[in-house]
């Protein structure tokens, strides 16, 4: 039996809000219900009952369950509320999903990031539903004058088989919300699960396809104008002149005019990310007619000059960011990341005497990678509605961070935090870009210079060229090998513009007596943040492509190697901080070795293999490519997960999915490049993404399955499938690839394009 303390009160989760009062609603609607039908229609509750923050009771037994983190198409808004209805043993056809409010007083870790959302909310979700679980049945209790242990639940109807007593959950709602929340309650056991581990559709699944309005382009509001901004052109540029008067005559155009998102001497929040702060923005009837007058505004740069800003970190402290002034290119990056000052590099750990072990190695292996910045390119462009107040500030829209805007909203309007509202919705993908909300403090400047409310719309060159990258990256390996192929050191020096990508604990460190790990950084006045397995996205294809070219050296299979390293690491390993568990990484080796029949394959399979921990979780990923009309093509991806617990298998393989491809797509063919500090890709023309006739032909993904309670699954299948198709790619082509993209190396000749 798991016993499990309550902590949270039954104050009401619903909040009055403004937000409703024209344009989308986004509130309660049936058709987010997860059983929609006619029927349904005319079954709606004449009374809800609130049970507590994370759901409500209606008289007929129906259930709302609030998804409290927001959605940004990792299906949490259906996953979230699976875990919530297991526990409070409800069937799931009657049950209604809606987007919780933001509001931190009930709901913990409203951010979408990290992989986090499912294991973060893990405990409070079980623990809602069997609070309210628990409430019903006591009572059923007292209403029956039974024992509560007599008292059984089973899909929305409570019994007691004695007195042949049954009631569904709307009958003995409203006596539920009368009575105290335990100091505990009982969870269900893990074997006793009806939902979790069983695929359910999308909750929004009818409305995404019927295009019904559920993302922040969507949203609209009476009165509500348009604006656009424009940016210097270059990092390391600001607004000189502004000449707007050709604009100002435009049809539909309301003002042109200058703002400062951000007030200068200030401290940004970690989530303020931006490379502009002063912006120059056209107010106007339609978007259309916006586009239209930015064209005609008559601008001229100048050199911006070096800057300092204070940075809140996410745990509250506060450091001083260096901006450089200058006006940078990507050859230059490329020979101050080969050349990189010896005094800026840092010992992360060190195990044994690398030195020494080298000099008694029979063969070394030495060998360099690296990768670009790259733009995160969201479906959806960045897009805000504000309408801020002298007593309030209303936002709505596309954000993974809504309890950390809802602080710098507060601290830039001057308002306390119950003055600011945000409701979130549907995101059409972030992949990091809107953990950085500095759109949404744009909106709110706006419309208070506006005194209107503004929806605020970035074009796709407005945030291609906004900055807020992926770093670009720089990996040096070395590896020594002894007389019987022995690995006995192992070397890797990191770094990037503007962070190292090391994660100097994890793999091989602790299977390996000699092992160094060494980063360092650079600066820059190109901006960055996460992206999708932040610093994992390029130091595991980079590490895992190495690890091949160490075992073919070494005359071994890949995956043999690697778990002959793994065996040292759970058997008697090195140090006391690595960070992984090596019976695990061998679990998903053994798997997807198993289930992609390696070492069984025809001769005219060319495969790669990759293995990578991060965010929690386990992933092991096998590529198979084919030679069609003499070009290597992308046939399968076989991947094996250890992520705990797969709350829903559909969902959880659609994640690993655009993982794979997502990472082949990047890795094969994005980058962004600089000249004199200006970006050289501003949309699709010219910045590549993977195309549908690239993707693999197929994807098969397995789940280890335990007990152990859910990990990340968001981010932990992206990085690891670049190093499978690098190691895939050199069978193919015979040719190693060290330098992303890989299109750059691979003639289009030789590559099915």
């Amino acid at each position: 039996m798991t016993l499990i303390k309550t902590t949270y009160n039954r104050r009401s989760f619903l909040k009055t809000s403004a937000l409703a009062s024209g344009g989308m609603m986004l509130g309660f609607s049936w058709l987010a219900s997860c059983k929609p039908s006619p029927e349904q229609l005319v079954e709606m509750p004449k009374e809800w009952f609130e049970i507590n923050g994370y759901l409500k009771i209606g008289d007929n037994g129906l259930v709302t369950i609030m998804s409290p983190n927001p959605e940004i198409g990792q299906n949490i808004k259906t996953s979230m509320p699976m875990i919530v209805a297991e526990e409070l043993d409800i069937d799931w056809k009657d049950v209604i999903v809606e987007q919780a409010p933001l509001n931190t007083a009930i709901f913990t870790r409203q951010l979408a990031g990290g992989s986090q959302s499912i294991r973060q909310g893990w405990d409070a979700l079980r623990m809602a539903g069997a609070t309210a679980r628990h409430l019903l049945k006591q009572a059923a209790a007292d209403t029956w004058q039974v024992p509560f242990n007599e008292v059984e639940t089973n899909e929305g109807i409570i019994t007691h088989k004695a007195t042949n007593n049954s009631a569904d959950y709307g009958d003995m709602a409203m006596a539920a919300t009368k009575i105290a929340i335990p100091e505990e309650v009982k969870l269900k056991e893990k074997t006793d699960f009806k939902i979790i581990g069983t695929s359910r559709k999308n909750v929004d699944a009818k409305k995404i396809v019927t295009g019904q309005p559920l993302f922040g382009l969507d949203y609209e509001r009476e009165g509500m104008l348009i604006a656009m901004i424009v940016h210097p052109p270059a990092f390391g540029k600001k607004l000189g002149t502004l000449n707007a008067s050709k604009a100002k005559s435009m049809p539909g155009i309301r003002d042109v005019f200058t703002v400062q998102s951000y007030k200068e001497g200030g401290v940004k929040a970690w989530c303020d990310v931006s490379a502009f702060d002063e912006l120059v923005v056209v107010v106007g009837d339609s978007t259309w007619e916006v586009m239209k007058a930015k064209k005609a505004l008559e601008l001229e740069w100048e050199n911006a000059p070096e800057t300092e800003n204070k940075i809140g970190g996410f745990r509250g402290d506060v450091r001083v960011q260096k901006v450089p002034a200058g006006l940078e290119n990507s050859e230059a990056h490329k020979l101050l990341m080969e050349n990189v000052d010896k005094s800026k590099i840092r010992v992360a750990r060190k195990d044994g005497n690398t030195d020494k072990a080298f000099k008694k190695a029979v063969k070394v292996i030495e060998r360099t990678y690296t990768c670009p910045f790259l733009a995160h390119n969201t479906m959806e462009p960045m897009n805000f509605f504000a309408h801020v107040t002298e007593d309030k500030a209303d936002f709505v829209g596309p954000i993974q961070t809504p309890e950390f805007m809802e602080k710098s909203a507060a601290e830039r309007f001057g308002l306390p935090l119950e003055k600011i509202d945000i409701e979130m919705t549907r995101m059409g993908g972030g992949f990091g870009r809107r953990l950085y909300g500095h759109f949404l403090i744009e909106a709110g400047v706006i419309s208070q210079k506006m005194k209107a409310p503004i929806k605020l719309i970035y074009t796709r060159e407005d945030d291609m060229t906004n900055g807020v990258y992926r770093p670009a990256y720089h990996a040096y390996y070395k590896a020594g090998l002894d007389a019987d192929n022995n690995l006995i050191a192992f070397h890797v020096r990191a770094g990037g513009i503007p962070e190292s990508p090391l994660a100097a604990n994890r793999f091989p460190a602790g299977a390996v007596d000699n092992y160094l790990a060494e980063d360092w950084s650079l600066e820059s006045n190109i901006t960055v943040g996460a992206f999708r397995a932040p610093r994992s996205n390029f130091i595991a294809g980079a590490e895992q492509s190495f690890l091949d070219e160490v075992a073919e050296e070494a005359g071994k299979d890949p995956i043999d190697f690697r778990l002959e390293l793994l065996k040292r690491a759970q058997e008697n390993p090195v140090g006391e901080n690595n960070d992984y568990e090596a019976e695990r990484y061998v679990g998903v080796l053994e798997l997807v070795r198993e289930k992609s029949g390696w070492g069984n394959e025809s001769s005219s399979l060319h495969r790669g293999v990759s293995a990578y921990f991060c965010h929690n979780s386990y992933v092991a990923q096998v590529l198979d490519m084919v030679m069609e009309n003499g070009k290597p093509v992308i046939d399968k991806v076989t991947a094996a997960i250890d992520c705990g617990i797969v709350v829903n298998p559909d969902a959880a393989a659609n994640m690993a999915e655009g993982g794979a491809v997502d990472g082949i797509g990047h890795a094969m063919y994005s980058e962004m490049t600089f000249k004199d500090g200006t970006p050289q890709q501003s949309n699709f023309d010219r910045y590549r993404l993977i195309r549908h006739s690239e993707a693999p032909k197929s994807i098969d993904t397995h789940f280890v399955k335990n007990d152990i309670d859910p990990t990340g699954l968001g981010e932990p299948p992206f990085p690891p499938i670049m190093g499978a198709l690098a190691n895939a790619l050199y069978k193919a082509t015979g040719e190693r690839h060290y330098h992303q993209p890989f299109i750059n190396q691979v003639k289009t000749t030789d590559f099915k394009t």
